[in-house]
């Protein structure tokens, strides 16, 4: 099926044939109708299919049908976690509907708040905005929703986590009840669905793959390693292998700043990017990461989301993640557009808990490859028993709960004699005392 037999007008399709595609992707045939016809919608595909493009362009087709935006109005708007990747969404609209008469704007924290008020003046039909320069921009009058007609959440899963859900419900409140409501992710966790179903109203369902899949395009294995000898693993797999562009993974700020500085020192040119960087620093260091002139982009788990880089090579997970749904983002940032990919992760034995949540969740086991010189003292298990997510087992009723602790009569003289020396049977309570 062509982008032509989804309903779209010849200015949209002029645009997305000057950007190279003829073909929507599963995850574009599937949510675009929906979105036309004016449903609630919950989208799950893995990271680089498309998504952006599945809620952009029906969005600019809907809007251009109807009356443009009145001062310091919005008609859709698409909330995100990061400042990167809202200009990345704000990106994908400028391009999508150049030839439209729509108006779009993006406003995030880490910058000056006069020029996005005012850009907002004059009304726009799509704003585009992470949740706290929002907030700050309402409370000012800057913006108002009575026009507005579609909210987006894009990568949903991590604007409904514990970090951002009070500024969203805030948000929700200020906004009119009946609106349409979409919301797109690569993952979306039992918790996350169920709270996602509350603020939806019948939606849609689609996947286009298996539930927190991983991208069969990207090869995926571990190097189990000694935590102290990560760093110098990390320096010899790119000095070894001549990697020119890594996007390493680190769980902490500063861990992501060690890292960085380090690679440095060994002639590696690398910077790294995350929340206390600031705007100015964030973009610069992904523009020279894109353009070639920084070898390794070092990134925490939210800065790395909006990262969109054609063709990136490797991934390599310097630390394992908390939470192993954002195992799947990290390696989705590779692999991308049916290009050819690598995810590394560098696995400490303290680690294993972490590698066995992954694994039972893409339901696949990871190669361990070991690399010489780096062979770890405390070697990673081999694998989790079971694969298959454990059940919930109800917790068994204890029969004996109203019974005496020693028996019928826990008064008897040689029960009092057990409950002195501290021991009930052949197991004693407390080691004796030499």
């Amino acid at each position: 099926m062509g982008f032509s037999k989804l309903g779209l007008s010849d200015s949209i399709l002029k645009a997305v044939l000057q950007k190279g595609y003829d073909k929507p992707s599963p995850i574009q045939e599937k949510s675009i109708p929906v979105v036309l016809e004016g449903k609630d919608l919950m989208a799950a595909a893995q990271t680089g299919t498309g998504k952006t493009a599945g809620f952009t362009l029906p969005i600019l087709e809907i809007l251009s049908k109807g009356s443009l935006a009145k001062s310091n109005q919005v008609r859709t708007l698409v909330l995100t976690p990061t400042r990167e990747l809202a200009a990345q969404v704000q990106d994908s609209i400028s391009t999508y509907g150049k030839y439209l008469p729509l108006k779009s704007a993006v406003v995030f924290g880490g910058v000056k708040i006069n020029p996005q008020m005012q850009k907002l003046r004059s009304g726009v039909d799509i704003l585009v905005a992470t949740p706290g320069r929002l907030l700050d921009l309402y409370s000012q009058n800057a913006v108002k929703f009575d026009q507005l007609e579609i909210i987006v959440f894009d990568e949903a899963d991590r604007m409904l986590d514990m970090g951002f859900i009070h500024d969203i419900k805030r948000i929700l409140k200020i906004l009119p009840p009946k609106r349409q409501t979409l919301m797109f992710s690569a993952t979306f966790s039992d918790d996350i669905r169920k709270l996602a179903k509350s603020l939806v109203n019948n939606p849609i369902e689609i996947s286009t793959t298996p539930r927190n899949s991983t991208v069969k395009s990207v090869r995926q294995w571990i190097h189990p390693v000694d935590k102290s000898k990560k760093q110098a693993l990390l320096t010899h797999l790119i000095k070894e292998h001549d990697w020119y562009q890594v996007l390493v993974f680190s769980r902490t700020k500063h861990g992501a700043n060690r890292i960085a500085t380090q690679l440095e020192k060994r002639k590696i040119s690398a910077t790294a990017i995350h929340g206390n960087k600031s705007q100015a620093a964030r973009t610069r260091a992904l523009a020279d990461f894109k353009a070639g002139k920084v070898n390794v982009l070092v990134a925490t788990d939210i800065a790395a989301r909006g990262i969109d880089i054609d063709q990136l090579p490797h991934v390599v997970n310097f630390d394992l993640p908390h939470v192993p749904e954002d195992y799947v983002h990290r390696i989705g940032r590779t692999g991308r557009a049916s290009s050819k990919g690598e995810a590394i992760s560098l696995v400490s034995a303290d680690e294993a808990k972490q590698l066995f949540d992954i694994e039972r969740l893409i339901q696949k086991k990871l190669d361990r490859v070991m690399v010489d010189d780096f062979v770890p003292d405390h070697n990673v298990p081999e694998s989790a028993k079971k694969l298959l997510p454990p059940k919930n087992k109800k917790p068994k009723k204890n029969k004996n709960r109203n019974k005496p602790r020693y028996g019928k009569d826990s008064n008897s003289a040689e029960n009092k004699i057990k409950k002195k020396k501290g021991f009930w049977g052949n197991k004693p309570n407390k080691k004796p005392k030499k």
